[in-house]
């Protein structure tokens, strides 16, 4: 069997007849192919990868359809198990076939019927794929590029960035300015050349509203930025220590949401949850802000129920340790539905997960929950709520810009020196395929 020459890679066409390898590829697994170095051997077509790859699913497929698999879960997954590569007899560590996989998914993508579109991926019936995830709490400017890259791969197309504080109190009006345009600039730039739009959300945070003067300067900076394209709401808004001057900064800030038309992300408090939760809720009540364009976030157990009661959207961030945990979502979305759920990994400068959304989605697929109902919890819901403003829309990744590394933001680049950049036209064919 003759490879087929894909750019600087060679892929052997069995990968994409075998059913085994596309339960591999369409059930759990994503990567980026690293390029193979030698020729091909004599067993190159005794199907052993696809074999082996068989061995690790047992139900066939996901019933999420093409959620990716990162090397971490492709470790878990192998366990004591060691993979072969057909050329030669080599050991594929977790990390190739993450890479190999992948470059199977693209090469599958490319083959298909002219009107599959540009992305073609297993469909929940109604004319759009069923893996792609929105991840709407990500604090990306603490995050690497990597991690950009591994979100992609795991079929995030979307991030919502909160405002809020930066580990320490800052001291003055400007570096919140310089923040804001951070974040609704350069960090949207950034993401968008690795293929992921980037939205963001404007405000003060509860935890720095206690410095009253410099509180006052902020929120009266606030309005030049409420209007900048890629704002999708007031946040993340609330109370941590629920002090009068948090108090004060919330209503200001309510009040600016109402005459903006934005919809509203809350931060709930660590401390004291519900009854911080409740007292929010009580105040959007005051100000008259209609609870179906507001997302109460950081929910865990006992604030859920009356949070969907009052008619609010309730988001869980998948944190390790602290927040909510993958399992207990899952649990908490096969007992009260999918309806005005949201799930979200607030990744940030601590030890946290950008791939945490993905791999509850994978989880929640496991044990048995419908592709409908997943897709609502970790994509639909999202965009339902962030949406409301109109400046994140869908077609914005299902009819994705190029993407080129080459492009500067006032003159700077995600490229360092003699890095090769990545440039790539949206719904290429596999032979218009510029691997460089």
């Amino acid at each position: 069997m003759d490879p087929t020459l894909v750019g600087k890679n060679i892929v052997y066409p069995q990968a994409l007849t075998d059913p085994g390898m596309f339960s591999i590829i369409y059930g759990s697994a994503s990567g980026a192919m690293l390029p193979l170095r030698h020729a091909a051997g004599p067993d190159a077509q005794d199907y052993r990868l696809c074999k082996d790859t068989r061995k690790m699913t047992t139900t066939g497929s996901s019933p999420f359809g093409a959620f990716a698999c990162d090397s971490g879960s492709l470790k878990e997954l192998l366990g004591d198990t060691a993979l072969n590569c057909p050329c030669c007899n080599g050991r594929l560590t977790p990390e190739k076939l993450a890479r190999l996989l992948d470059d199977m998914q693209k090469l599958a993508q490319g083959r298909a019927p002219a009107n599959a579109g540009p992305a073609a991926q297993p469909s929940n019936g109604a004319g759009r794929p069923t893996g792609m995830i929105i991840d709407p709490h990500t604090h990306m400017i603490s995050r690497t590029t990597d991690d950009y890259e591994a979100m992609a791969k795991a079929g995030v197309v979307a991030v919502i960035e909160p405002a809020f504080w930066l580990g320490q109190p800052r001291t003055n009006v400007g570096s919140f300015i310089d923040y804001f345009s951070l974040i609704s600039g350069f960090e949207r730039f950034r993401a968008g050349q690795f293929g992921i739009r980037h939205y963001c959300t404007i405000g003060l945070n509860p935890k720095e509203a206690n410095n009253e003067a410099l509180a006052e300067a902020v929120i009266d900076a606030l309005p030049r930025f409420l209007v900048k394209e890629g704002v999708v709401a007031m946040g993340e808004l609330g109370y941590d220590e629920q002090t009068p001057l948090e108090d004060k900064a919330l209503r200001a800030q309510i009040e600016l949401a109402k005459e903006f038309e934005l919809p509203i992300m809350i931060h709930t408090p660590h401390r004291d949850k519900r009854p911080g939760t409740l007292r929010t809720m009580d105040v959007l009540k005051e100000h008259g802000f209609d609870p179906a364009r507001c997302v109460i976030d950081h929910n865990n157990e006992e604030t859920i129920r009356e949070v969907r009661d009052r008619g609010y959207w309730c988001a869980f961030s998948i944190y390790p340790n602290t927040k909510m945990g993958s399992e207990r979502m899952a649990i908490i979305v096969e007992s009260y539905g999918p309806e005005r759920l949201i799930v979200d990994s607030a990744c940030d400068w601590g030890v946290s997960d950008p791939l945490a959304v993905a791999k509850t989605a994978r989880l929640m697929a496991q044990r048995g929950v419908s592709t409908d109902v997943v897709r609502q919890v970790v994509y639909s819901n999202a965009l339902s709520v962030y949406g409301l403003n109109t400046e994140m829309k869908e077609e914005h990744w299902l009819a994705p810009s190029a993407i080129d590394q080459r492009t500067l933001y006032e003159g700077n680049s995600v490229l360092r020196g003699g890095q090769t950049p990545r440039i790539e036209q949206p719904g290429r064919l596999t032979d218009e395929l510029q691997i460089t």
